[in-house]
């Protein structure tokens, strides 16, 4: 009787956690939406800041936002997985795994503004890069990575050992049973992995002060990577902060909001195509 009012009561402390944390999400997204979604307009969003003009437009940043996610997947992705499968299929030195996992797993606790100076110091002064999305992208990488590779080797380590032996034993390569074999079967960690990247890059703003920059002009892609270009979260933090701006802030987080789902929900899609194949 005893084990049943505990169990019960654990149960009900569970759901009351869970119903909070709900409650709190709908609150957050419903206020933020509450106070954007009326100062969105065309203008703001197709438009670009001028101190001249006396405009403000946040197409610039938009486009930077999504240079800089393009970017930093695209050199993250190869990186962190490639490392994953290292160190769960070739990898045989016990105190080398232990030591790289070990400084994976430093990494991710290290705060945001850290990676900013470090990237910051290193790329744009040691390396001479300007501030822009290059320089913003390579710090971002160093955030990023340690995500998406704890994820994808957790992901491998799911897959059978069956399936290696099995496909072994028909005469496959290793390498060749890890691309057709392995990988396919640990695709969902990976996209998990690549999902939680992408919302820390989107929400990203105390790196990218520091190697990013503030610029808030519209550049072509080339262009942007040698060029100041803020993110969208870094112009919300200098409409919030510096030029008191608080309905271009609540706006632009709207923006923000809807760019991860937008992105995420691709990236999901896709996996779920790739495989079907």
């Amino acid at each position: 009787m005893k084990r049943k009012i505990w169990n019960a009561s654990f149960k009900a402390l569970m759901y009351i956690s869970a119903g909070i944390t709900v409650l709190l999400l709908i609150f957050l997204i419903g206020y933020i939406f509450l106070r954007g979604v009326p100062h969105l307009t065309w203008k703001l969003l197709s438009g670009q800041t001028s101190y001249i003009a006396d405009t403000i437009g946040i197409f610039p940043n938009i486009m930077n936002t999504l240079y800089l996610v393009f970017l930093t997947m695209l050199i993250a992705i190869p990186l962190s997985v490639g490392a994953a499968v290292y160190l769960t299929e070739y990898a045989k030195n016990a105190c080398l795994k232990k030591i790289i996992e070990f400084a994976t797993e430093t990494l991710t606790g290290i705060p945001s503004i850290i990676f900013g100076l470090v990237g910051m110091l290193f790329f744009t002064n040691l390396m001479g890069l300007k501030q822009g999305v290059l320089a913003g992208s390579l710090t971002l990488v160093m955030m990023i990575m340690p995500v998406i590779m704890r994820t994808t080797e957790e992901s491998l380590k799911t897959v059978p050992n069956s399936y290696r032996e099995g496909a072994l034993a028909l005469g496959s390569g290793k390498w060749h049973m890890i691309r057709t074999v392995v990988l396919p079967n640990a695709v969902d960690g990976i996209v998990t992995g690549c999902i939680l990247a992408i919302g820390r890059i989107i929400g990203e703003s105390a790196a990218l002060l520091f190697t990013a920059g503030f610029g808030l002009v519209l550049n072509d892609f080339i262009t942007s990577l040698q060029s100041s270009s803020a993110s969208l979260t870094v112009a919300l933090y200098i409409y919030a902060s510096e030029r008191g701006k608080t309905d271009v802030a609540f706006a632009i987080a709207v923006i923000l909001m809807i760019i991860t789902l937008v992105i995420n929900a691709l990236v999901g899609l896709i996996s779920r195509k790739g495989k079907k194949r």
